[in-house]
């Protein structure tokens, strides 16, 4: 299965994609409660051989839901700026140990990483110290829907539905 995104096409559009946000159109042909509910129909939808250029899975019901991982403490807030930092300076300390000329030399790695750690701690306690308490906490925000909607242009969606339909009695057989 090939898993796509919005910043998968390179900033054009896929064939019959439409350029700006627009709202989806079609009938619906299925609905469920979890996105992979919804990913299985589709996935069901496409071993049956349908058409599925002309389907889309719609999230209703919006929701932004944030789960706290951890309490920040100023310990934790360093050493993960000085990791992150260090993983910058590494890079850009190889890129100049691998072009600086006469072969590979080690002390830009060495000096990358070092002010690499240096600038990520500074900047990961100004951050912090600028928040004065009031976000003392580390967290993942993501969006979900409260239901999944599969849509389907006019001219499959009867078809759809009675493959759907199908699947929902449990058989996955298109031939019956």
């Amino acid at each position: 299965m090939i898993v796509t995104s919005a910043f998968s096409s390179g900033g054009r559009p896929a064939p019959g994609q439409p350029r700006l946000p627009t709202p989806p159109s079609g009938w619906p042909i299925g609905s469920y409660d979890t996105y992979e509910g919804a990913q299985r129909a589709v996935d069901h939808l496409a071993d049956n051989e349908f058409a599925v250029a002309d389907v889309t899975i719609v999230g209703v019901d919006l929701m932004l839901v944030e789960r706290v991982i951890g309490r920040l403490s100023w310990g934790r807030v360093l050493g993960t700026g000085a990791v992150s930092g260090a993983w910058f300076g590494l890079f850009v300390g190889l890129l100049l140990g691998m072009f600086g000329g006469q072969g590979m030399n080690y002390a830009p790695i060495l000096v990358g990483l070092i002010a690499g750690i240096a600038f990520g701690v500074i900047f990961a306690a100004i951050s912090y110290a600028s928040t004065k308490g009031r976000r003392d906490f580390s967290s993942a925000s993501q969006l979900v829907a409260g239901r999944y909607d599969v849509l389907c242009q006019p001219r499959n969606a009867e078809r759809g539905r009675d493959l759907l339909a199908r699947l929902a009695m449990g058989s996955t057989r298109s031939d019956i």
